[in-house]
């Protein structure tokens, strides 16, 4: 199993993307989802927010890179075959275990339960991100979901993304966890700038007042920017829709939960692409080959 690893490490390795094979083309818009404590809702999250950008005409693509505790198949019903372990071993293709997900999301599905993937270094991170180099021309945005808290594959997907988004809810555990990763990413890694996203809030408002309640503390103590991304409510049809195994914005497209999550994408559409990078792919594999380094 060791040298099946190795020798797919290799492969995976053996053509990173680079300025002068990158596909030209729109760049990918590389996002990862984190989050400091599970239970906040981040799973669902990136997969809402996926299918609402769909909605807006994008080609997405979700990565669950929870490597020990995948969800994301779960969540959505799906049966999965063969997922990122089989990529490591050098036995699939990046394609090749890639699902369709409902409302047009593409889906890289993890292992669950597989103890070894929920301990992968920076290089072996980067090896599998590196695959993604056969795909570039083909999707418009790629979205991370991490595992939760500061482990070191959140924070080499969260350094190497071109944005961060944090998902917090107004309960002392979350924001006292939001704050260390945001902490880690800014102190540690020269993340400089953060999207943080209030999820199950009672309103509007109260999102944004726990939105400038973790802003302050972390502008004040810490060398980042707290950019307000959104408010998604508690919302008793986005409950129906997990236990049905289907994303409210598929199963209750007029909800409160699924609107606000369309406001979002349209934010998430409207970010801006930095001057002078030929790809955002590119950028993200290349930063992760560092991390590994």
């Amino acid at each position: 199993m060791l040298n099946d690893q190795a020798a797919g490490l290799r492969a995976m390795q053996s053509k990173p993307v680079t300025k002068e094979n990158s596909p030209s083309g729109s760049p990918v818009r590389v996002i990862a989802v984190a989050s400091g404590k599970g239970g906040v809702g981040k799973t669902n999250v990136s997969v809402n927010l996926g299918i609402s950008l769909c909605k807006l005409g994008n080609r997405v693509l979700l990565m669950d890179a929870d490597m020990g505790l995948a969800n994301v198949d779960i969540m959505l019903g799906l049966q999965t075959k063969y997922n990122l372990s089989h990529v490591l071993d050098g036995e699939k293709t990046l394609k090749e275990i890639i699902v369709e997900g409902p409302g047009g999301l593409k889906v890289i599905p993890a292992a669950s339960g597989v103890r070894r993937m929920a301990q992968l270094n920076a290089m072996e991170n980067a090896g599998i991100i590196n695959a993604f180099s056969e795909l570039s021309g083909e999707l418009d945005v790629l979205i991370i979901d991490t595992a939760a808290g500061i482990a070191d594959s959140v924070v080499s997907f969260c350094r190497a993304a071109q944005e961060v988004v944090v998902v917090v809810t107004d309960e002392p555990a979350s924001i006292t966890d939001a704050y260390a990763l945001i902490k880690v990413l800014s102190r540690d890694y020269q993340v400089t700038r953060i999207r943080l996203l209030a999820n199950m809030s009672r309103s509007e408002q109260h999102g944004k007042q726990l939105f400038n309640k973790l802003s302050r503390v972390c502008e004040q103590f810490l060398d980042v920017t707290i950019d307000y991304l959104g408010t998604i409510p508690f919302d008793h049809d986005l409950r129906d829709a997990v236990q049905k195994q289907s994303p409210v914005t598929i199963s209750y497209p007029n909800s409160a939960a699924a609107k606000a999550f369309k406001e979002v994408a349209y934010a998430v559409d409207s970010w801006p692409i930095p001057k002078g990078m030929t790809g955002y792919l590119q950028f993200f594999v290349e930063n992760l080959f560092q991390s590994g380094h």
